[in-house]
């Protein structure tokens, strides 16, 4: 039986967006053993998921740590394919760590199947992981949405709608002031869906200021987990968020999503998007303090009216 590798370190929104490569390589080799190494935010979610015989975590040592970079080499070594699917400087070097093995997939110098499309970084994840797949000898399977996600997390009485207001810390231009989300929250409010608030443990000051301003929302940051989280967009009437890992998350699921992009991030590269066309909008801006709330209301009312 032959042994797969597969790498995808993260962060949330490329995990999730390698979802369909993950299914693609599974249909491709359904007799093999599948081990996917992956980061430890990700391995609860890897391990629900039905595609790998084994979830393995790789640590990220500095090239410093030479104890840890002998026992990521271990982890490297022994597949008879390996699919770099994080393709980023630091898992480029990987293929050395494993010993320059037969069949790797990815962008290290001298793989035998480089993924060497020279428009590459112009292309939508989800284009550049179907492209890395047909030249590695790999069909990619039309989208789906995971089901296996579904009735997760958290019943919330119907109908509620997601809101999403953070974003990278180091990236706070990437999210729309709280006072606006907190606009949308009452709007929802007076609608009779009732927002919800999802996001990390870190993002907790956020909802409480949207909290302060419609008191009737539901705050969930920081409570729920990866599988959980996803049982909750996909059970939402809509959800509205930042270019965050969420919205790839609610978008997999196929929920009505509303993206807001400010100039950090291109949509024409990582915009969400569902497997159903018409079920995601986004609204791209120059500057995210700008945006008025009327504007999000317009595609929100035209969203629910769908």
């Amino acid at each position: 039986m032959s042994r797969i590798l597969v790498i995808k370190l993260g962060a949330l929104g490329d995990f999730v967006q390698a979802f369909g490569a993950f299914a693609s390589i599974r249909a491709a080799f359904p007799h093999a053993t599948l081990t996917l190494l992956t980061t430890a935010p990700f391995v609860d979610l890897a391990r629900a998921a039905p595609w790998f015989d084994e979830i393995l975590t790789d640590d990220r040592p500095s090239l410093a740590n030479l104890l840890g970079l002998w026992a990521l080499s271990k982890k490297l070594r022994g597949y008879d394919r390996v699919f770099d699917l994080q393709t980023s400087g630091r898992s480029k070097t990987y293929f050395r760590l494993a010993g320059r093995p037969e069949h790797w997939s990815g962008i290290s110098d001298g793989c035998c199947h480089p993924h060497g499309n020279p428009s590459r970084n112009d292309m939508h994840t989800l284009a550049r992981l179907d492209d890395q797949l047909h030249d590695a000898g790999v069909t990619p399977l039309p989208r789906s949405v995971p089901r296996w996600l579904e009735g997760h997390g958290p019943e919330i009485a119907a109908p509620y709608a997601v809101l999403v207001p953070g974003a990278a810390f180091h990236r706070p231009q990437k999210r729309w002031p709280t006072s606006r989300f907190a606009e949308i929250a009452n709007a929802l409010a007076e609608k009779g869906i009732r927002p919800v608030i999802v996001g990390t443990q870190g993002e907790v000051p956020l909802a409480q200021d949207i909290l302060r301003l419609c008191p009737t929302a539901l705050d969930l940051t920081g409570r729920t987990t990866l599988l959980e989280l996803a049982g909750v967009l996909d059970r939402a009437q809509i959800v509205i968020g930042n270019d965050t890992g969420p919205m790839h998350l609610a978008a997999a699921m196929d929920t009505p999503c509303i993206t807001l992009f400010g100039p950090d991030s291109d949509p024409r590269l990582t915009a969400p998007l569902t497997p159903t066309a018409g079920r995601t909008d986004l609204i791209g801006v120059p500057d995210l303090a700008m945006l008025p709330t009327s504007r999000v209301l317009t595609c929100m009312e035209a969203m629910l009216s769908r």
